[in-house]
Formats: C-alpha cells, sequence, structure tokens
C-alpha cells in the first residue's frame, strides 16, 4: 500500500518546477516510487543506471543515450554518470521544458557536487528521508515545524501512544517495512547493509576491510545524538583517523547520517563549534547497536539518544518534505561550561530553542539553558518548547510550551 508522500505535492508544485528536478535520498527510502506515484496519469520514460548496460552508454557516450529517449524521462541512480548532465543543460536551453528530466540517487553528495557544477540554475534538488510521522498518520499537514503560536495553533495531529512511539523508533521509517507488516524486521536491516555495503560504499571509496568498516558503522550509530569525535571512533575500532575522515564522508555521501552544526553568534564566546553527529533511520541505527525489541530501547541506557535521533529526523523531514533545506534553520547550542540546548531552529528573526525529554511532566529546570538565546544581536528569542511524551500542549512560561512529541 503507498502511503502518500509530503514531497509529491512540492514536485508538482509550478513554483518548484524546473526544468531537470533530482531527488535524492539513502537508499529504500521510496524515491524511485514517488516519481512513478506523481506519473501515474501521465506517461513517463524510464531508466535506471544500477543496469550496467545503460550505465556503461551514459558514461561513454551521453549523447546518443539521451536522444534515444523522449521526454519526460526518469534516470534512476543518476550519479552513476555525471557525463550526462551538461547534456541535460543542452536540452533544457533548447527547449525551455521544465520538468523534463526527473532524476534520483542515494548519493546526495557526489550528486549534488555534479548537478550544481553542470546544471546551475536548471535543477531543483529534494531530499526524501524515510516515512515522516506526519506520513505514517496520514496527516496532510506539510509546513516545517516551528514552536510557535501560529504553527501550535494550527496542528491537530492524530495522537501517538507512548508504545507506539518506541515501537516507531524500533522499526524505523523505511516504506517497505510498513509496505509488508510481515517483513522480518533484522532480515530487512541485515540485507539493507549488506546492499549498501555492495551497491553504495564500493562506488565512493575502496575501503578495503568490510568487516572494520561494519564495526565503524555500529560506532557512529552508538554515538548519534553526541558530539562529533572522529578520534574517538577511529581509536575504538583501531584505524586511523583519516581513514575514519573518509568513512565518515561516505556515510553523509550515501544520506545515512547527519551533522547538525553547532550555533555560534554571540551568544558567549565559549560555544563549542563542533557538530553533532545523528543517524538519519533510528531502525537502522537500532539493528547497527544491537537494541533489537522497543522495550529494550525505551528502558534501556541508549533510550534518550535515540528519542533525539528521533526528533531530530522528525524535523529534518518537515522541512526536506515542504522543499525547504533545513541546513540554514536548524542547528544546536553547547558551551564550555556544560550548558545546552539539544535544537535551535532559526526562523522569522527569532532563535527558538528546543530540549527533548523522554518523561512526560517537564519543568522549568529543564529550559534553563533557553537564556542563552536572549542575548543575541542578530535574532530575538522566539517561542521554546520542550518536546516529550507529554498528551497536551501546557504553558512552562510566557514564551515556552511542553509540546507533545507528535506534534512535530
Amino acid at each position: 500500500m503507498y502511503i502518500k508522500r509530503h514531497l509529491e505535492s512540492v514536485l508538482a508544485s509550478p513554483g518548484f518546477l524546473r526544468g531537470v528536478m533530482a531527488v535524492t535520498g539513502s537508499r529504500q527510502t521510496g524515491k524511485s516510487t514517488l516519481i512513478h506515484e506523481l506519473f501515474k496519469d501521465r506517461s513517463l520514460n524510464e531508466i535506471s543506471l544500477d543496469d550496467i548496460e545503460m550505465r556503461a552508454l551514459a558514461k561513454t557516450n551521453p549523447k546518443i543515450f539521451l536522444t534515444r529517449l523522449t521526454t519526460p524521462l526518469f534516470i534512476d541512480e543518476a550519479q552513476y554518470a555525471p557525463e550526462m548532465f551538461s547534456y541535460l543543460k543542452i536540452h533544457v536551453d533548447k527547449t525551455k521544458e521544465k520538468g523534463a528530466f526527473y532524476l534520483s540517487g542515494s548519493q546526495r553528495y557526489n550528486m549534488m557536487k555534479n548537478l550544481s557544477e553542470s546544471l546551475a540554475g536548471r535543477v531543483g534538488v529534494f531530499e526524501l528521508l524515510g516515512l515522516s510521522l506526519r506520513e505514517i498518520n496520514g496527516d496532510g499537514f506539510n509546513l516545517p515545524f516551528v514552536p510557535d503560536d501560529r504553527y501550535l495553533a494550527g496542528r491537530n495531529p492524530k495522537k501517538t501512544s507512548y508504545v507506539k512511539l518506541w515501537e516507531l523508533i524500533h522499526k524505523g521509517s523505511y516504506p517497505e517495512l510498513y509496505d509488508n507488516p510481515a517483513l522480518n524486521w533484522g532480515a530487512f536491516y541485515n540485507n539493507y547493509v549488506n546492499t549498501y555495503v555492495e551497491r553504495d560504499v564500493k562506488q565512493i571509496e575502496n575501503i578495503g576491510d568490510e568487516v572494520k568498516f561494519y564495526q565503524f558503522m555500529q560506532a557512529v550509530a552508538a554515538r548519534s545524538g553526541s558530539l562529533l569525535n572522529v578520534q574517538g571512533i577511529a581509536k575504538d575500532i583501531g584505524i586511523r583517523r583519516s581513514v575514519c575522515e573518509g568513512w565518515l564522508s561516505v556515510l553523509r555521501a550515501s544520506n545515512l547520517i547527519y551533522l547538525l552544526p553547532p550555533y555560534h553568534s554571540n551568544i558567549t564566546k565559549r560555544a563549542i563549534k563542533t557538530p553533532k553527529i545523528f543517524f538519519l533511520d533510528t531502525g537502522l541505527m537500532a539493528f547497527l547497536t544491537k537494541w533489537h525489541t522497543p522495550e529494550q530501547i525505551e528502558t534501556g541506557s541508549m533510550s534518550g539518544a535515540f528519542l533525539e535521533t528521533f526528533v531530530l529526523c522528525e524535523i529534518l523531514k518537515s522541512y526536506y518534505n515542504a522543499g525547504i533545506d533545513p541546513k540554514s534553520y536548524l542547528y544546536f547550542y553547547r558551551d564550555k561550561d556544560g550548558n545546552e540546548i539539544d535544537f535551535i531552529i532559526s526562523s522569522g528573526g527569532s532563535l527558538h530553542p528546543i530540549e527533548i525529554k523522554k518523561k512526560s511532566n517537564p519543568d522549568l529546570s529543564d529550559i534553563k539553558a533557553f537564556k542563552f538565546t536572549e542575548n543575541d544581536e542578530t535574532y530575538k528569542r522566539g517561542n521554546g518548547a520542550v518536546i516529550c511524551t507529554n498528551d497536551a500542549i501546557v504553558p512552562l512560561t510566557e514564551f515556552d510550551s511542553i509540546v507533545p512529541f507528535y506534534y512535530i
């Protein structure tokens, strides 16, 4: 059963339409299915560069490859043949056709680099993560999350129980797990990791030792929600720092991790400038760290990290699914004195501090670090939120509220 994706309406909107439309995201997030659904009532030519023969032709003779095909044309795994991008540009410049080419790819950074160089001003690039809680619940609301009065007053979400929360975190967000509820969780993720290493990783970098790379993935997953410590990861699995940095680039290129930047304006000169690292799917994170049931995750030592990762992913999805890149909006704050704000959203000239709590009854002690957003010269202090497992929005201060996780 197809679960309607919010990005579908963005791709169909004239305001976002370009000559080339590119959808990136890790494997199995539903990129091809989304584009097929977009064209379910229209004709669409399609080619996949997973096919070695087609890939060879696209790389060695892209002009002939493209002249044999008519638009609208969908090219899956387009990152394998960047040689053809300049010919897409020629077609778009000549015909002025909007929506002539739809591209998908599971290596975002490689694809973005080549697209930006070859198709500047002619391509719209969109990120598709796994299913959002809104999509799973059939909620059509599609504005990016900001914990202000306007946003919260406009939300009427389906309530999601505390038990369901941990089930969702354990299950993860890959559509196939929802299309086929009988699918074995462990078998799915084991196959996912094996396919990822064989197809994506080896296309990006010669990793050499696959066992070490798997251990590396486990070490990164165990640190989701923590400050990035390259030397610590390298030491734990016995690899050089340079190798670790290269492997982190592989995970970023294939859309498995997200580096959340710190906010360091004039709030304080003691702000830490190291990013936090997050996995982009909690199910894959659970598989790699061997938390095999929702109950184990809920009661285990990593429950806070899992919840923070889940919330971060939901916030990211709310931006990506609205066609907005969150990198200019979403940050965190930590200083050398140990003061920390889990997330800060910069929106409308205001800084909105956000804290994540597993408990359902946060109090004023949970938002004491919010004061560090009050003295910024560029932005004013906006509404803050403690996202938690409460079932209702409850005011904490004039500016801050307790907000249930399903309001994201």
